[in-house]
């Protein structure tokens, strides 16, 4: 653990507003350049969905005690199937969190990326609007005049800013807020980089578009946070299955969520937010049954 968390602080330590562009740009490694060349594309993912039953068998009293989980099992053309990758950056300002999200990210996210790729379903890179357009991976399918519109004009401008007579409901600022925003721009992980033609996109209605042209409909979602972004982003599960239509699975291994004080022990934000994800309407997977899945049909 300490080597990892040593290898992500020297990163830091080099990040710059200058070398952003370096990050960035297209400079990959061969070797990650011929995962996507390796095979050819498996047919089908086999995989078994996960989600939590609100049902209880004929006979059983209706209790909430009653109710536990059911997997299904689904066979998924991968020509309309991709991997969301939501917000994988390379640090995080609250450490124990950083920390979890790297073992994450060496376990279990680089090998699923990895046989994503010599499988050939797709992975696209969702990492917040300001990121995702510095990168010349950006898909720009969404026109600045569209992403400008205006809102309504309810609530009014001054309420949506807390400013003028609503100033008194804001939270109250933080005294080391300035030191968290001193830390080095937010970018991709060093090891997360889109690799080769990998799309980069910036919003929902962005991905919703990029999808529609490639004929995508199951969106297989990891990263971070889960009970922070991978909710609440326009690009997000809910948003993407609720507003959109499209089949999404969480893959909980590769996740972890914003803890408190209080649930840090047991995890109880993340494993709240994929219960929550499962109760209703969503599935999740685990990494090893996307792999297997994969590794079968190659």
């Amino acid at each position: 653990m300490e080597k990892q968390d040593n290898s992500r602080r020297e990163f830091l330590k080099k990040t710059s507003l200058g070398g952003l562009g370096t990050i960035l740009g297209t400079s990959i490694a061969p070797s990650q350049f011929a995962e996507t060349e390796s095979a050819p594309a498996a047919n089908t993912l086999s995989v078994h969905p996960r989600y939590y039953r609100w049902h209880v068998d004929p006979g059983v009293e209706w209790l909430e005690t009653n109710t536990d989980y059911a997997t299904l099992s689904w066979n998924i053309p991968v020509a309309q199937a991709a991997l969301v990758l939501v917000d994988v950056w390379q640090r995080h300002y609250i450490k124990d969190t950083e920390a979890r999200a790297e073992v994450i990210i060496n376990n279990n996210l680089v090998p699923l990326i990895s046989a994503c790729r010599r499988s050939g379903l797709q992975v696209i890179h969702a990492p917040s609007p300001p990121v995702a357009q510095l990168h010349p991976n950006w898909v720009k399918l969404v026109p600045a005049s569209e992403m400008n519109t205006k809102r309504d004009t309810w609530p009014p401008a001054a309420f949506r800013s807390l400013s003028g007579p609503y100033q008194s409901y804001r939270r109250p600022v933080e005294p080391r807020e300035a030191e968290r925003l001193s830390l080095p721009p937010l970018t991709f992980h060093p090891k997360i980089l889109p690799v080769g033609k990998e799309a980069v996109i910036a919003t929902g209605e962005e991905l919703h578009r990029y999808c529609k042209q490639k004929g995508i409909l199951f969106l297989l979602y990891a990263g971070f946070n889960t009970n922070a972004c991978v909710v609440t982003r326009d690009y997000g599960m809910l948003q993407m299955c609720n507003d959109r239509g499209y089949q999404t699975i969480l893959v909980r291994d590769c996740t972890t969520g914003m803890e408190s004080r209080y649930t840090h022990a047991s995890l109880g934000q993340t494993e709240g937010a994929i219960l929550f994800f499962e109760m209703f309407g969503q599935y999740s997977v685990t990494s090893s049954d996307i792999i297997d899945g994969l590794s079968t049909k190659a």
